[in-house]
């Protein structure tokens, strides 16, 4: 319980893998190497880690895999607490983590989208006091966040779901109850998988850089 509300808590969880060079981005990988994926991935983590750390707001958790990483490989702040993630497919994975957490809405995030801010974990729990779930989707047919209310009962979303497919977010709505068919939705917001995108968020940087200097109107 929340000792600053009295109600259930609000949990933020972090999906990252340990952060060890050939295993992660291997999309990305295929494009820029295993040595500036890897890097990517690490600061990338590290960043969002850090800039979405609840304050009080929230409770963070870190989902690792595999299981027994520590919370050190990630240089997170220590409010982060380790959830292993388990055996199995991201789906399967991601329903024991929510069915896992104590009461309270549950928002699950990934580490590769660097445009996620604390803004939208806000715009999402505001979501969740009025909806059974919310989404951040992707241009790609997935989702860099999803929320779950859990209550009254917990919705089983990703079973039967096409990960890593254009379908992946049309199919976990399918498994919403038919009252819930239309959620809310957050801005879409482009993880980086392969070398474009990784370079489409290098010139969203050098722009927004020259902006702030002034040198670009």
């Amino acid at each position: 319980m929340s000792v600053v509300t009295g109600r259930p808590a609000r949990h933020l969880v972090a999906f990252v893998k340990a952060p060890r060079l050939g295993r992660v981005k291997t999309r990305l990988a295929r494009d820029v190497g295993d040595v500036a994926a890897w890097r990517f991935y690490r600061e990338a983590t590290r960043s969002l880690l850090n800039r979405l750390a609840g304050r009080g707001r929230w409770l963070c958790w870190l989902a690792v895999t595999p299981d027994g990483t520590s919370r050190a490989r990630f240089c997170a702040p220590r409010e982060w607490q380790i959830l292993a993630q388990g055996t199995g497919n991201l789906g399967a994975r991601m329903g024991r983590v929510m069915r896992s957490l104590p009461p309270g809405p549950a928002v699950i995030v990934g580490t590769d989208v660097p445009d996620i801010r604390p803004e939208h974990v806000v715009q999402a729990f505001r979501h969740l006091g009025r909806h059974a779930a919310v989404f951040g989707p992707a241009p790609d047919g997935g989702y860099w966040l999803v929320g779950l209310r859990r209550r009254p009962r917990y919705p089983d979303l990703f079973t039967g779901v096409r990960w890593s497919t254009p379908h992946a977010l049309g199919d976990t709505l399918r498994n919403l109850p038919g009252n819930d068919r239309v959620p809310p939705f957050l801005e879409t917001l482009e993880d980086i998988d392969d070398g474009a995108a990784l370079a489409r968020l290098r010139r969203h940087q050098v722009d927004h850089q020259l902006t702030g200097c002034g040198l670009r109107t």
